[in-house]
């Protein structure tokens, strides 16, 4: 369909695609601990991931992002999807993806620190807000369970809100 049959106006919402990814390693899963010159999540843990570039579908954009972050490479799949309410016409929505890394160590990185964390330590990490919601999910998921869908927004006061559909 043509841009002009779009229907784009600058009164509607408009998404920012990103990808999140999780490797797994046997009870392990690698997460980003974001360098402390980061603007955004400094010091906090979060998967790995960007922004999708423009005339890259999803899936190419988490490979590439995979590759650049860690220098590691794994089968991803499609677990879900997450939409993030910014501003009142601004969101984000985060491809969300996971894969199987058996062997293999991620490269330094200028993003952070990456490490193989245990699964039953997260909650000894400061994990990125919604990190840990997402891999409770996440856990219990099998390759036969469809992806997710979940909408996540800060209520009234401040305190963040995942909905799951």
């Amino acid at each position: 369909m043509p841009r002009i049959e779009q229907g784009l106006t600058n009164d509607r919402y408009v998404c920012i695609p990103r990808t999140l990814i999780f490797l797994t390693r046997s009870d392990s899963v690698l997460l980003l601990k974001g360098a402390s010159t980061k603007r955004i999540w400094a010091n906090r843990y979060n998967g790995v991931g960007g922004h999708v570039e423009q005339g890259e579908d999803v899936l190419s954009s988490a490979k590439r992002e995979l590759e650049e972050e860690t220098g590691l490479n794994a089968n991803l799949r499609l677990v879900g999807t997450l939409q993030v309410d910014v501003e009142i016409n601004t969101g984000v929505s985060v491809y969300i993806f996971v894969g199987e890394c058996s062997s293999g160590e991620p490269r330094a990185s200028e993003e952070g620190v990456l490490e193989w964390i245990p699964f039953q330590r997260l909650t000894e990490y400061p994990l990125v807000e919604d990190v840990a919601i997402l891999l409770e999910k996440i856990r219990v998921m099998n390759e036969k369970t469809p992806p997710f869908s979940a909408f996540s927004f800060y209520d009234e006061n401040e305190k963040l809100q995942v909905h799951f559909g």
